[in-house]
């Protein structure tokens, strides 16, 4: 198995052991951040599939909702032979960076049904995977979930920004719009963060201390502008010029959305994997061959020469 197979594979089990049972509503950021389509939604049983809305789901169970005169709801709340709960099918689907889609189905079956926010038309159905989802359910929500926790638990680790990192980040170039009091102006970024960024730009520190600004990110593969809210903390002039200042931001937690976590937190999956490669390479030249053996053993063993033998007397 190749090493970076064995890498995705560790963290995909992180993912599946720490967040199992986190249950992720598919509210419409969280939609969007996923891309989701929603038209391609279906669940699945007796040879028939009905389109259906994802509530939530995690990685042993997902909620949707139905409408109670559907033909999905009249099959999926029959009990089985012996009282066995309905057999069913979820169909996840999400668009590709080239526009395509791909789905996948996870079997499972009904849990529990209850009435869907005191409506008389519809209905919760929470559906028990009967086995574990596929790698590329776990990988999208355990990263949306990664992203979040590292968000808080790494908020201030500074990523500096240079040719390797900006690659890393999809970050085309470091010149940069900001807003600064609903004044745009041009920017170079120089760090950033989960919680902020540093940049530099003409201006007097004096009179950008403590103003509002809003820094606009453009990104590659895929391509997406993300604008942040946040107030300079610190600004602090450039060695040698006056008219230069190098200005740190602290964003706006409310404005900061759950795609620039996941680009932050991608980068930072990214250089883990690094390290374990690295580790996992340095283990390998370790480790000699099976088939090798101690030098001691393959030399050869010099005969031992054959002393004459003295007739008996």
């Amino acid at each position: 198995m190749k090493l970076m197979a064995i890498v995705t594979a560790q963290v995909l089990n992180r993912y599946y052991e720490e967040y199992q049972n986190t249950e992720v509503t598919f509210s419409k950021e969280i939609m969007h951040t996923l891309k989701v389509d929603p038209r391609q939604i279906y669940v699945k049983s007796g040879g028939l599939q009905w389109p259906c809305i994802i509530n939530s789901t995690s990685f042993t169970q997902a909620k949707i909702i139905l409408g109670i005169k559907s033909g999905a709801y009249q099959a999926l709340s029959k009990k089985g032979p012996g009282a066995e709960p309905a057999s069913a099918s979820i169909r996840f689907s999400f668009y590709q960076p080239d526009g395509q889609t791909f789905s996948f189905f996870v079997a499972s079956k009904v849990k529990f049904i209850e009435q869907y926010m005191n409506s008389s038309e519809l209905a919760v159905l929470t559906l028990q995977f009967t086995q574990r989802p596929p790698d590329d359910l776990i990988q999208m929500i355990g990263n949306l979930l990664d992203a979040n926790i590292n968000a808080v638990k790494r908020k201030e680790e500074r990523i500096p920004i240079n040719q390797d990192t900006m690659r890393k980040l999809g970050l085309p170039k470091k010149e940069m719009s900001v807003t600064v009091q609903g004044v745009p102006r041009h920017c170079i970024l120089q760090d950033l963060s989960f919680g902020g960024a540093k940049i530099v730009l003409l201006g007097l520190a004096q009179f950008l201390i403590n103003k509002d600004v809003s820094l606009q990110f453009e990104f590659e593969d895929p391509h997406e502008i993300i604008n942040l809210k946040g107030v300079i903390v610190n600004a602090s002039f450039i060695e040698g010029r006056k008219d230069i200042i190098e200005a740190s931001i602290k964003y706006d937690e409310a404005s900061v959305s759950l795609a620039y976590k996941i680009r932050i937190n991608n980068f930072i999956t990214t250089m883990r994997k690094t390290e374990l490669n690295q580790k996992f390479a340095d283990v390998v030249e370790e480790v000699p061959p099976a088939d090798s053996k101690p030098a001691a053993q393959t030399a050869q063993t010099a005969p031992v020469s054959q002393v004459p033998q003295t007739p008996a007397q």
